[in-house]
């Protein structure tokens, strides 16, 4: 009997959008409660051709998720605070050992590696001032092979947008 050959995880090439894909991926990032009947009479194609790009689009990567932005005031996360993280050591241990315990923490909604000064940029939301002094003080501090830490407070938002495709 011959061994079945595993193949690689390799990440698939990009798939060639056209101008249909396009237009649907900017329906999708409006509302991506839209159904596949509204977008095709949008694009003008019928429902099943939509159905088939939008599952190749999510089988290929192109679509990673479906998410429901939410208004942060509203869910009692109001502070929001940059915090530029330097590393003490700067290996491959100590990166991802970081990057575990960053992953843990609830109060990091993003994260990353950037280059500068500082090796990692978070955006860290926080009910109010001593929610964020409880994190930065118990939670981040704490973790291993922090070097430095600097926290920018955001005063408010002027553009914020998830979109890719315009």
């Amino acid at each position: 009997m011959k061994k079945a050959v595993q193949k690689e995880n390799l990440p698939l090439p990009a798939p060639v959008l056209d101008d249909k894909d396009m237009a649907i991926l900017r329906l999708l990032q409006q509302n991506a409660r839209a159904t596949v009947r509204e977008i095709s009479d949008t694009v003008h194609l019928s429902t099943t051709p939509v159905h088939e790009r939008i599952k190749r689009m999510e089988e290929a990567g192109v679509i990673k998720q479906y998410a429901t932005l939410l208004d942060h005031a509203k869910v009692k996360k109001g502070l929001m605070v940059i915090c530029y993280v330097s590393l003490k050591q700067h290996n491959k241990t100590a990166g991802a050992k970081f990057i575990k315990a960053i992953q843990e923490m609830n109060e990091v909604v993003e994260c990353y590696n950037i280059s500068g000064d500082f090796d990692f940029m978070l955006k860290v939301m926080a009910e109010n001032m001593d929610d964020y002094y409880n994190f930065h003080v118990n939670k981040l501090s704490e973790a291993d092979n922090i070097g430095n830490v600097q926290s920018v407070f955001v005063m408010g938002v002027i553009k914020q947008t998830h979109q890719l495709v315009y």
